[in-house]
C-alpha cells in the first residue's frame, strides 16, 4: 500500500469532508402507504408559499464517498470520547456544544482533539504511538515533525481558532 503523508490539519480536512459528504447523501425514508387518487391540482393563487422550498446542495461523486468511507475508518484509532470530540467538530459544532456533550472543560476537549488528529496522522504515517506517552508529548512531536518537513499548520501548534 502507497504510503500516506497527512498532517493532523490535513486528517482534519478530510474528516470534515467526510461529515459533508454523510450530510449530503440522500435520506433513507421507509415506504409509506400509497394513494392511487391522482394529487389535487391547485391554482397557483392558492398553491402560492404552501410548501417551503428546501434546497440540497447535489449529491457527492463516488470518489468523494469512498475518502469518507477510508475517513470514518480512522476513527475506529481513537479513545469512543476522542473520536465524539473529533467528530463534533468535524460537523462544525461550537466547543461550548462540545464540552457540554463529553462533558469536559474547553482546554482538556481542545488537547483530546489534538491529541485525536495526531494519532490518526501517525497511523497513516506507519507510525506507532508510543504506549506510555502523554497527549502534550505526542502533540509536541507531531509539530515539530511537522515543522521539520516544512508544513507550518497553526492547527496543531497552537490554539484552534477556526471555527468557534
Amino acid at each position: 500500500m502507497a504510503e500516506i503523508k497527512l498532517t493532523p490539519s490535513e486528517v482534519e480536512d478530510r474528516i470534515t469532508e467526510a461529515a459533508d459528504v454523510l450530510g449530503r447523501l440522500p435520506n433513507v425514508t421507509i415506504q409509506g402507504y400509497v394513494s392511487t387518487w391522482p394529487p389535487f391540482v391547485r391554482e397557483y393563487w392558492e398553491a402560492y408559499g404552501m410548501d417551503e422550498v428546501r434546497l440540497r446542495r447535489p449529491p457527492p461523486s463516488a470518489a468523494a464517498i469512498d475518502r469518507m468511507d477510508h475517513a470514518l475508518e480512522w476513527l475506529r484509532w481513537l479513545d469512543p470520547v476522542d473520536a465524539k470530540i473529533v467528530w463534533h467538530r468535524a460537523n462544525g459544532d461550537r466547543w461550548k456544544v462540545v464540552c457540554g456533550k463529553v462533558g469536559m472543560a474547553r482546554s482538556a476537549a481542545h488537547q483530546h482533539w489534538m491529541f485525536a488528529l495526531c494519532v490518526i496522522a501517525w497511523n497513516l504515517n506507519g507510525r506507532r504511538v508510543p504506549k506510555r506517552i502523554s497527549k502534550a508529548a505526542l502533540i509536541a512531536r507531531a509539530t515539530a515533525m511537522a515543522e521539520n518537513a516544512g508544513i507550518m499548520s497553526a492547527d496543531i501548534s497552537g490554539a484552534d481558532t477556526s471555527r468557534g
